[in-house]
């Protein structure tokens, strides 16, 4: 598949995404970053809902933390990260995927930020008022300062951690876990990214990162910059693939072609008064395209560390699959093993 063909796919793709997919709002240990604060903290069973204070977003951002059900000894700590939604509409682990369940009786605490969307989960040049309107917020996007410095320390100091951590996303978060692996290659102990694209400094991938930021309302500039600045190849995991810690990798893809969790039997295409077969056609069409470019994307960082001579990334590049929460359920399931291991469970 050639360039030019990859990116029509995404274009039109990413189009349709915009059109057709809701979005709903509601109104090693890392040091302490001063200020950094546990604002509030409600439990319900294992689930433990956060607001923590960021100083570099001068704003409290809402988590969300299973806990295991031995809670008398410290445990390892997994921050698994939404796509372009940030957990902030309906497409969330917790929605859409059995994860409360398969962590429930695994010792350890599962941190998912409940914001983020469309924001890369990386640190912006300047805040955004695209963003700040449409997600009703300041506009403040340092997601990589909070996310790697700020929230390690609140995380455990509150729950006793052993602080030992590990971090896996989908889609955009797909893409952002690689690049905070490669911001902070201490803190993490393995990482997981299903679906996402590693090249996002290249002509394709540089468009597929401005048409998430564009669904969301915000600007690329003020993001990393425009299309010639630095900071774009700085945040490409294929250009910094020599920066990625040696330590467990799990990166996967499928092609876009119909898989087994593109059928009429996927609970997912029944939604209340919809109608499941446009849902699925929708899933075919639009997500088929999108992990087409997915699965481009991990075929070229897979060939890139490979010439570097790294043995320790696990790809898995699926015949078959959309860009679809069925996949990342699996590969949640498939990569857990060796978070495990990583993390001493």
């Amino acid at each position: 598949m050639n360039n030019e063909m990859l990116r029509v796919i995404m274009s039109t793709a990413c189009a349709l995404a915009i059109a057709t997919t809701p979005v709903f709002i509601d109104g090693a240990q890392a040091s302490a970053t001063p200020g950094a604060r546990l604002v509030s903290q409600t439990a319900s069973g294992q689930v433990t809902e956060l607001e923590v204070y960021s100083p570099a977003m001068d704003r409290t951002i809402a988590l969300r933390v299973l806990r295991p059900t031995d809670t008398s000894r410290p445990a390892p700590t997994l921050y698994l990260l939404n796509g372009a939604g940030g957990g902030e509409d309906a497409a969330n682990w917790q929605g859409q995927t059995d994860a409360d369940g398969f962590f429930a009786d695994k010792h350890v605490n599962v941190v998912t930020p409940m914001e983020g969307a469309f924001s890369y989960y990386t640190d912006w040049q300047r805040p955004d008022e695209g963003l700040a309107k449409n997600l009703e917020n300041n506009g403040n996007n340092m997601w990589t300062t909070f996310l790697t410095q700020e929230l390690p320390p609140v995380i455990d100091a509150a729950f006793d951690t052993t602080g030992e951590n590990s971090l896996a996303g989908i889609s955009m978060a797909g893409t952002s876990v690689l690049d905070l692996a490669i911001q902070a290659p201490d803190l993490y102990r393995s990482v997981a990214a299903y679906s996402g694209c590693a090249m996002t400094s290249d002509p394709i991938g540089k468009a597929f990162v401005s048409l998430v930021v564009r669904m969301g309302g915000g600007n690329t500039e003020n993001m990393w910059g425009p299309d010639n600045d630095a900071t774009w190849r700085e945040h490409d995991p294929y250009v910094q693939a020599h920066r990625l810690p040696n330590i467990p990798i799990y990166v996967s893809a499928g092609t876009g072609l119909p898989g087994p969790h593109d059928t009429l039997t996927n609970p997912r295409v029944h939604i209340n008064g919809k109608n499941p077969s446009n849902i699925l056609t929708n899933q075919m069409l639009v997500g088929g395209g999108i992990e087409a470019a997915t699965a481009y994307c991990t075929a070229s960082l897979a060939h890139r560390t490979r010439e570097l001579g790294r043995t320790n990334i696990t790809y898995n590049i699926r015949p078959t699959g959309t860009h679809s929460w069925g996949y990342w359920e699996d590969d949640l399931h498939t990569s857990w093993p060796m978070m495990a291991m990583a993390l001493g469970i």
